[in-house]
This record gives structure tokens, C-alpha cells and sequence, in this order.
């Protein structure tokens, strides 16, 4: 069984003044199989955490472990901790000009498996895995996020989490800029990928709109740079009535 821990993790970023810490001792395990949701409000470190994992050089580790199986996520490049198993969805997936999608998309998958797919069943696969995002097949040949809307840019991060079936998905804010529905076919996609129980999911948001459409097993408040709180799908109920105000302030701790 796949196990992502993170224990006691700090992370600064430079700032006009020094360095400035964002994550203050993050303690969390991620098992295969299992939905974690990560709650809380703007600032509060969640995509920090998830950029930190993934490896983004704006991001300096100052203390604590992060394992993967045993192994050193920390000690891993970029593309060694996705060939590990850890996919990102981006919040805001970038743009890729002269590098169209099906080449991104095989080239990544060739990538993470360590040999190319056989063309015939790849294309197969690609193709029906669009059918079910309800993205038309045109987008294949078109460049990477170019000119695609909000939406249309979410459906292709979970078309690679589906196509890829990493260990650990971390996706930041799937949910952000996406209309009822876009935020439902993608959330079905997500849920396709859970289903499997084979991949764990950490998934980030600031609104609980995305937790009527995937269940988590586990509901993590940030605050301050830390885990405040922790609890159930319940949680999320409690957050939607009473919002963060008792984070913001401290007056709660996990």
C-alpha cells in the first residue's frame, strides 16, 4: 500500500525582508486509497504544501521529512517524484505554446511507465478518456492549455491524473473557476480514479461546493501554517456553517 507521510514540515519562501515561513510543522499521512480533504482559508499555506511536495524551486524546505514508500520525496528532482507516483493538478495550469496535447500526454506517460505505450491502445485509451470528460477530441491536436478556458483546463488535469493512475494525486483547488458543470464531470473523473483504490488524494480547496461530489475519509483545517484541526466528512458541515474565524484566530488546534 502506497504511503505518502509528511512529518514536521517547514517551508519558507523569500520575501522582501528574508526569508518568510509559510508551513510551521505539517504533519500528515496520505495512504492509498484514501480522501483527504485540506480546508482553509487564503494564506493559510494549503497550495504551499502542495507545491512544496511537487518540488517548485520558489519553495525552500527548512525542516521536517517527506517519504513516499520510504523514500526520500525530498532528496527526489521534479521528474523523479513523478516517476515516484506524485501528480499535481495545478490550480492555475499553465500554458505551453508549439507543444500540442496528445505529445504532452504520451511523452508524460512514457515518462512515468519507462516505455512508451503501444500507439494503438494509447490512442484508444486517450480517446475514451476524453469521452467521459466530455472534452471533444479536437483538443488533442491543439496546444498544451492554449487558448483553453477555465474549465477546459481542469478537465485536462484530470484527463492526465486518469491517464497517468499515479499513487498520490494532489490536486490544488480542482475546483476554482469551475461552473456546476465542468465541476461535476470533473469531480466524476476524480471519483473514477478513487474508485480504483489505488491512488491516494489530497485534495485542496477553500469551499466545501467540491465535497458534495467527492467524499473524503478525512478533513484537515490549515491555519497559520499548520493542521489546526482533523477530523471526518463532518468537519466540512462544520465549516460550512461556521466558516474559519476560530482558525484565523487561534482559537482552535488539532
Amino acid at each position: 500500500m502506497a504511503t505518502l507521510e509528511i512529518h514536521d514540515l517547514h517551508v519558507s519562501v523569500e520575501a522582501e525582508n528574508g526569508p518568510r515561513e509559510i508551513l510551521k510543522g505539517v504533519d500528515l499521512t496520505v495512504k492509498q486509497g484514501e480522501t483527504h480533504a485540506i480546508m482553509g482559508p487564503n494564506g493559510s499555506g494549503k497550495s504551499t504544501l502542495a507545491y512544496s511536495l511537487a518540488g517548485h524551486p520558489k519553495y525552500t524546505i527548512t525542516g521536517g521529512t517527506v517519504t513516499l514508500d520510504g523514500e526520500d520525496v525530498l532528496e527526489m528532482t521534479v521528474d523523479e517524484r513523478a516517476r515516484a507516483g506524485l501528480f499535481l493538478a495545478m490550480q492555475y495550469p499553465v500554458e505551453v505554446p508549439g507543444v500540442s496535447v496528445s505529445n504532452f500526454l504520451r511523452t508524460s506517460a512514457t515518462a512515468v511507465r519507462g516505455e512508451a505505450p503501444k500507439l494503438r491502445t494509447w490512442v484508444k485509451e486517450v480517446r475514451e478518456t476524453m469521452e467521459r470528460l466530455q472534452m471533444d477530441s479536437s483538443f488533442a491536436e491543439r496546444n498544451l492549455n492554449e487558448g483553453f478556458s477555465g474549465g477546459e483546463k481542469k478537465r485536462h488535469e484530470i484527463l492526465q491524473l486518469e491517464l497517468l493512475k499515479p499513487k498520490i494525486a494532489i490536486l490544488d483547488e480542482t475546483d476554482s473557476g469551475l461552473d456546476v458543470d465542468a465541476l461535476r464531470v470533473v469531480s466524476e473523473g476524480v471519483n473514477r480514479v478513487r474508485e480504483s483504490g489505488e491512488v491516494g488524494t489530497l485534495l485542496i480547496t477553500h469551499y466545501t461546493r467540491i465535497l458534495r461530489y467527492i467524499k473524503p475519509d478525512f478533513v484537515h483545517v490549515f491555519a497559520q501554517g499548520r493542521i489546526a484541526e482533523s477530523g471526518g466528512a463532518e468537519l466540512a458541515d462544520k465549516l460550512e456553517n461556521e466558516g474559519y474565524e476560530a482558525y484565523a484566530k487561534g482559537g482552535v488546534t488539532a
